[in-house]
């Protein structure tokens, strides 16, 4: 009896264990686009920039050399450096011997030169300025070196896993590399500072246009200029990583990030981009749950100098849903980390945004605090004490 009872058990795992792959790789393929829209990539990643929801990937987590691409964590930190206050746009940058040096694609940069930090964010968004990139390194960081250790650690607080930087520009180096998915993660979080595009989106300008010897910039990215909605980010390319391209459009309220790595030529690639941005704009939409600068609601903060904190969304979250598809049971909560203490800095991770249809959950996330909140004195607490004993 017991040796049918256990032979039946090992069929059940059995048939478990077959089924099992099936169900997963059915599940993936509801997100997956029907068709291979990059033929020609070594490796691609379509997805929908506010809530992350992958739309199409082939080999996206390949580790691959990035070429210029690279300069997406470059800007993303330019921007952080100027929302924290540490940097402004008017502020001057030096140009060094050796930023000066940097061979490949540049902006020409003299020794001793200086141009603004706006000025230097164009040449690298624009003209994929590898002696700009070096230069602002060198303004944020002290050196390329030491700003190469804050790229790494960004990488890794963002959990792009398959991604090492040696370099602030992507020239070749050994053991410099990243993943399609990877570079699309950094991209999303520089469209987070979305006064970028400012610069990503411009198809062609002037440096020192008022000077003796003004430069012509023109968008290393074509789509800017012929793909209705493209507004950035940045191309790449070395004889080793081949044309690459993360790229960006909006249209009706979706924004959507294309990554393709490994491609022939640039025609193959502009057309290959264009395609899958084709397939995101025909296939989805945009439902928006908060907008920039909404109110979210309040939390309570314990012996904070203010006793809530006012949620405010500072980008847009929004889900992905395919055309036609239901709003029914289409709900959202907010769950805060609790207790939260004093004091509470700006910037500070404090609990999730969690988007449900029914029971399922389609989209998770991180909110911030938006404001500084820091402890409160002993007579601010002992007052709150006493009106509570009383009231």
């Amino acid at each position: 009896m017991k040796s049918k009872i256990a032979f039946r058990f090992g069929m059940l795992l059995t048939v478990c264990a077959l089924l099992l792959p099936s169900a997963a790789f059915a599940k993936e393929e509801t997100k997956q686009a029907p068709t291979d829209l990059a033929p020609s990539a070594r490796s691609a990643v379509l997805l929908d920039a506010d809530s992350g929801t992958i739309i199409f990937e082939k080999n996206s987590h390949d580790q691959l050399p990035p070429a210029s691409i690279t300069k997406v964590m470059t800007m993303l930190l330019i921007m952080e450096s100027i929302q924290d206050g540490s940097l402004a746009f008017t502020d001057k940058v030096a140009t060094s011997e050796y930023a000066a040096s940097m061979g490949g694609s540049q902006i020409f940069l003299e020794p001793g030169e200086e141009l603004t930090v706006e000025e230097m964010l164009k040449g690298i968004a624009l003209a994929s300025g590898n002696d700009a990139s070096v230069a602002m390194a060198e303004k944020i960081a002290g050196s390329e070196q030491a700003f190469v250790e804050k790229m790494n650690n960004r990488a890794a607080e963002l959990g792009m896993k398959n991604t090492h930087f040696a370099n602030c520009n992507g020239l070749p180096a050994d053991n410099h590399y990243s993943s399609a998915h990877d570079i699309a993660i950094m991209s999303r979080e520089l469209l987070k500072h979305p006064e970028v595009t400012r610069f990503t989106g411009l198809y062609q300008d002037y440096l020192r246009k008022d000077s003796a010897k003004p430069f012509w910039l023109v968008n290393t990215n074509k789509l800017v200029r012929f793909y209705n909605g493209a507004d950035g980010l940045k191309t790449g390319f070395t004889s080793e990583a081949k044309f690459c391209l993360s790229a960006t459009a909006i249209r009706d309220n979706l924004r959507v990030v294309a990554v393709v790595m490994g491609e022939p030529n640039t025609k193959t690639r502009n057309n290959e981009v264009s395609q899958m941005f084709d397939y995101s704009f025909a296939q989805y939409k945009n439902h928006p749950i908060f907008k920039t600068g909404d109110a979210m609601g309040a939390v309570k903060v314990e012996k904070g100098r203010l006793a809530e904190l006012p949620l405010v969304a500072q980008h847009p979250y929004s889900i992905l849903l395919k055309k036609g598809e239901s709003l029914e049971e289409l709900r959202h909560e907010l769950v805060i980390d609790n207790p939260l203490k004093a004091p509470v800095k700006a910037g500070q991770p404090i609990g999730k945004l969690i988007v449900y249809q029914g029971d399922q959950k389609l989209s998770e996330f991180e909110i911030k605090a938006s404001e500084t909140i820091e402890r409160a004195g002993w007579w601010t607490l002992m007052k709150r004490t006493t009106r509570n004993f009383f009231f």
